[in-house]
């Protein structure tokens, strides 16, 4: 079993391709604008990333530019969620995100276009970047926060097999206002016993 390596998290990091199920997780393209755009228009996508409220052609580069160079200089793994179908149309973005890796542990952020939800396209992606995340990177525990109003993402996180640890009060700054959310949390010694790992590709 692969053991857990700082040095697999020095930049710059190389985005895979992870296919699992219906779904393709991809690196940002400049040919990601129609997705950003998309996104730009949802009254929630905004307000809990670094999507611009008001799209333009200009900051919807800037935003694709910033996913790589998060990349590039070591903070995570930045996915277009992309049905496998049809890889070239993104439908959403999720986020492996490594500003805790030094204490074994990685936080994860979903989100995906109206158009696409009630597919379970988050969920299979979710699925997908756990399998990444304890195959291959052996980070020791993953963790992500939502909103208690926010059934869908929750629902979500549990298809992924992540289950609710407690309630943060005023743990997140949303629009200005200090949100309550759950903490939901996935072990990587318990996610290997249960046996729910090879089901993802990782593709050069």
């Amino acid at each position: 079993m692969r053991c857990f390596d700082l040095s697999v998290f020095e930049a710059p990091l190389r985005v895979p391709e992870l296919r699992l199920g219906p779904v393709l997780l991809r690196p940002f393209l400049p040919s990601d604008l129609p997705l950003v755009r998309q996104a730009a228009t949802d009254p929630y996508i905004p307000a809990v990333t670094s999507v611009p409220s008001a799209y333009s052609d200009d900051g919807g580069r800037a935003f694709i530019e910033r996913q790589q160079d998060l990349a590039l200089e070591g903070h995570g793994y930045p996915f277009v969620i992309a049905d496998s179908a049809d890889p070239r149309q993104g439908v959403g973005g999720l986020g492996l995100w490594l500003h805790e890796i030094e204490s074994g542990r990685a936080s994860i952020g979903y989100w995906v276009v109206p158009t696409a939800r009630g597919k379970k396209m988050a969920g299979w992606a979710l699925r997908g970047v756990v399998a990444f995340a304890f195959e291959v990177l052996a980070i020791p525990r993953l963790h992500l926060f939502i909103e208690p109003w926010n059934i869908a993402s929750r629902r979500t996180a549990e298809f992924a097999g992540f289950m609710q640890e407690a309630l943060l009060h005023e743990w997140e700054r949303i629009n200005d206002v200090q949100r309550d959310v759950y903490a939901y949390a996935l072990v990587r010694e318990r996610w290997l016993t249960r046996g729910d790992t090879g089901r993802t590709d990782v593709m050069d």
